[in-house]
């Protein structure tokens, strides 16, 4: 498939993989079911998507980096997302369960509202969902029940009953999710850890007066995550976000100099990367109390 297929529909989907489509907006899918398939899909998502892969056959790849994409693992992604898939040489192409819907149909339902929530749609490189043999089990009886649901006739009730399922699913991913920070626990510490010292790094090293404030995305980038996984990973470790560490290690490293030298407001707002003096005194105040200016006098 030449460019980039633009997946803006659950019609689409189907007829790439010659599925019957039951319902315009969403899709409970078994590739075992499918008529064809393409050995290569470069597809930008305008849809919600999620895979679960029971053996590995394919090559998933977001941006230049490969998904840790094994057998059991489970993938998603959100509109506006791009990936390739490759079959892999003599692979399978098959044994492959997917759940695709349209952001219409979760359109002034609960679920619409929660659908931020699921951080895991925007996660990139190697940040897989693994499932055990009874977690696989629970997600594809929850996909059976939305198949058995979309068989029925379109009805009032079938917005409402299948955003319902959908969301049921996407709990258990949700609790998969959370349950993967505490089996990966000491790789999280490793990682917090050299978190902590690159943070320390940016500012001593005089990164931050000639770049500016360091973003959540640049340390995530650094560690080679995706900033949602970064972040869930950081809050979960410490009860803190990335940006709350950020933020006290500027306020920290704004006291010491406010006591330890006789540099201005402005020269330590410059040297922390600040563009204006005005909004160090503003997040300065929020975290403090008082001013710079105050906080020194006081001092």
């Amino acid at each position: 498939m030449d460019g980039i297929f633009e997946l803006d529909s659950v019609a689409k989907y189907n007829d790439m993989f010659g599925l019957e489509t039951l319902h315009p907006l969403v899709s409970a899918v078994n590739l075992n079911e499918a008529t064809r398939a393409p050995q290569t899909m470069h597809i930008r998502y305008g849809l919600y998507a999620v895979y679960l892969k029971m053996v590995k056959g394919c090559e998933i790849r977001y941006g230049r980096q490969k998904y840790d994409y094994q057998e059991g693992t489970i993938v998603s992604f959100a509109p506006g997302q791009v990936a390739e898939i490759t079959m892999t040489e003599g692979g399978p192409r098959t044994d492959v369960y997917g759940l695709l819907f349209h952001p219409d149909l979760i359109k002034g339902t609960p679920l619409g509202r929660d659908i931020r929530r699921y951080s895991f749609f925007s996660y990139q490189s190697n940040e897989a969902l693994h499932v055990s043999e009874g977690e696989k089990k629970m997600l594809l009886d929850c996909l059976g029940i939305i198949r058995t649901e979309l068989g029925h006739a379109i009805d009032k009730h079938s917005k409402g009953l299948i955003s319902m399922h959908i969301g049921l699913f996407l709990e258990y991913c949700m609790r998969f999710y959370d349950r993967q920070f505490i089996t990966r626990e000491n790789v999280n510490r490793d990682a917090i850890t050299r978190f902590e010292t690159l943070l320390d790094e940016y500012f001593d090293g005089g990164h931050a007066e000639d770049s500016g404030l360091p973003t959540v995305r640049y340390f995530a980038d650094k560690l080679c995550l995706s900033p949602n996984y970064f972040g869930d990973m950081v809050k979960k470790e410490t009860g803190m976000t990335p940006q709350e560490h950020i933020q006290a290690k500027i306020i920290d490293l704004a006291k010491e100099r406010i006591l330890g030298s006789d540099d201005t407001v402005s020269e330590i707002a410059y040297a922390l990367g600040f563009q204006y003096p005005q909004h160090l005194c503003r997040v300065f105040k929020k975290h403090v109390g008082c001013t710079p200016n105050t906080y020194r006098n006081a001092h």
